[in-house]
């Protein structure tokens, strides 16, 4: 069974007892994504390591 067949029989059955529908898939990737980013920041931050505003575009090479 796919995710989407899942989803729709789950949203059928709250339809049948009267309960709200399950959130759609894939719908809170994006905000997982960026609580992770500043989850990771926040540890940073207690490791005492440098936190920049914006994560740099030069890549990861030092010179």
């Amino acid at each position: 069974m796919s995710i989407t067949q899942q989803y729709l029989l789950d949203a059928h059955r709250a339809r049948q007892h009267g309960e709200a529908a399950p959130p759609a898939p894939g719908t809170g990737e994006w905000q997982l994504v960026r609580e992770l980013w500043c989850h990771g920041r926040f540890r940073a931050v207690l490791a005492g390591r440098l936190v920049r505003r914006f994560p740099s575009r030069r890549g990861h090479a030092r010179a």
